[in-house]
């Protein structure tokens, strides 16, 4: 019988250091830089919208995460995601830097030909429309991204101040 307690004694104090380096281990070894960035792109809106600087949020959570971006450049996140960012960052949250002027879009709804092109282009389904018919925008819900200026074939897509 005192074979098996030695045994059983053995194996227990092998899985207690184990469990202990471990434990260690995970506290001083640095996280990995990839599992940051996935947290940081989870906390951000995921508009795409480019307004941060960067062409999607993925790319400017890298940044944050690098050190090469501030955590207060994300306007359709405003300040809840800042307050995210830094806790999770263990940074000081700072003032959202907002544009000089805010926008949003404005379609001029007697020249749409109804092409979809604004609305396959809006990160955030601001535009309502169905094809062949005008399309308009929910001024609410438009982050001022101007990603649908560009692929209307008229130009009936023009920026004006946020109301």
């Amino acid at each position: 019988m005192a074979p098996v307690w030695i045994a059983v004694l053995t194996i227990a104090l092998i899985a207690l250091g184990a469990g202990l380096a471990l434990s260690y281990a995970s506290r001083r070894l640095p996280a990995n830089a990839n599992d940051l960035v996935e947290q940081v792109n989870d906390l951000l809106p995921q508009t795409q919208c480019a307004q941060c600087g960067y062409p999607g949020c993925r790319p400017y959570a890298s940044a944050v995460v690098d050190g090469t971006a501030a955590i207060n450049l994300c306007p359709p996140g405003g300040d809840a995601t800042v307050r995210r960012l830094a806790d999770l960052l263990g940074r000081e949250a700072v003032p959202l830097v907002e544009r000089v002027e805010p926008s949003v879009a404005v379609i001029d709804e007697s020249r749409c030909i109804g092409c979809l092109h604004c609305r396959n282009a809006c990160p955030v389904d601001a535009i309502l429309g169905a094809p062949h018919f005008m399309h308009t925008v929910i001024e609410s819900e438009c982050t001022g991204c101007e990603l649908c200026v560009a692929p209307c074939p008229v130009d009936c897509i023009s920026m004006r101040p946020a109301p």
